[in-house]
């Protein structure tokens, strides 16, 4: 007879974030021994890590920090959402976050390589987890974000899960409560470039074309092609920049405007979403 209970099933579970079978497979190995088994997940895991290297992870969170001028935002993936919720994978998140401000990483190769107090790299770190856990566990992105004012804004898409947007925002004058807003504006909105400059010559002139082949397609007169071009095109950057869309708030005022009024002016931004 097995010398462990359902309970002790569930909360090796929840230490270790690893699968139903292979916890009760340890459990046995280990005689119900819970130290013991959750090492021989430990090694079990190790051993595991390159085979896993193919996988698919597409579940996680992001976290973010600002302090001081300095925002700092990073994504890190799991395979599914039980480990995403786990609070194993949240305290990860949490030291790789640590390590991002103090190194002021920007970016994930270097936060990757950079070491840890005990010595150990964050790659390594995330090879443990990888093994313990049993799953693919990856850091993804980095950013780095400076201005005269940087806030945060985190959104949870589902009650159960952690953290699925992040957004950074950098601003010059203004309160933090209008930068916020405008965070949660950029969660709900997902701009892709902070204003019109940004959006690469032949990205417009693809629009451009697109918007003349539809236009010719519904037989609109050639008289009008050149207005009809020029709304859908004004259309796509009022879609993907942030200064042109309509404030989530307030739809009657641009982003720009309401930075404005608040005297603000918005210097730049990033916005992840989890497996995005």
């Amino acid at each position: 007879m097995a010398n462990y209970t359902a309970a002790d099933i569930k909360a090796l579970r929840e230490k270790t974030a690893a699968g139903m079978m292979d916890v009760k497979k340890a459990l046995e190995e280990a005689d119900g021994d819970m130290a013991k088994a959750e090492e021989i997940l430990r090694v079990k895991g190790l051993k595991g890590v390159t085979k896993r290297e193919g996988r698919t992870a597409s579940n996680g969170l992001v976290a973010a920090r600002a302090e001081g001028g300095v925002g700092t935002l990073v994504e890190l993936l799991c395979e599914t959402d039980f480990v995403a919720k786990g609070e194993r994978f949240g305290a990860l998140a949490a030291e790789v976050l640590d390590q991002a401000v103090a190194t002021e990483a920007a970016d994930a190769a270097s936060l990757l390589s950079s070491t840890l107090a005990d010595g150990k790299t964050v790659q390594a770190l995330l090879d443990e987890a990888n093994a313990t856990i049993g799953e693919k566990i990856e850091l993804k992105r980095v950013a780095r974000l400076q201005g005269e004012h940087v806030v945060t804004y985190l959104h949870k898409t589902s009650p159960d899960l952690p953290a699925q947007i992040g957004v950074l925002v950098a601003t010059q004058g203004g309160d933090e409560a209008a930068a916020k807003d405008v965070a949660m504006h950029i969660a709900a909105f997902s701009p892709t470039v902070l204003d019109r400059s940004e959006v690469d010559a032949e990205v417009v002139e693809n629009e451009r074309r697109l918007a003349e082949a539809t236009a010719r397609e519904e037989g609109k007169p050639e008289a009008a092609l050149a207005r009809i071009v020029e709304g859908r095109v004004n259309g796509f950057f009022k879609d993907n920049v942030l200064l042109e869309q309509a404030f989530a708030k307030d739809p009657k005022k641009t982003v720009a405007k309401v930075l404005q009024e608040a005297g603000a002016t918005a210097t730049g931004f990033v916005r992840y979403r989890v497996g995005a």
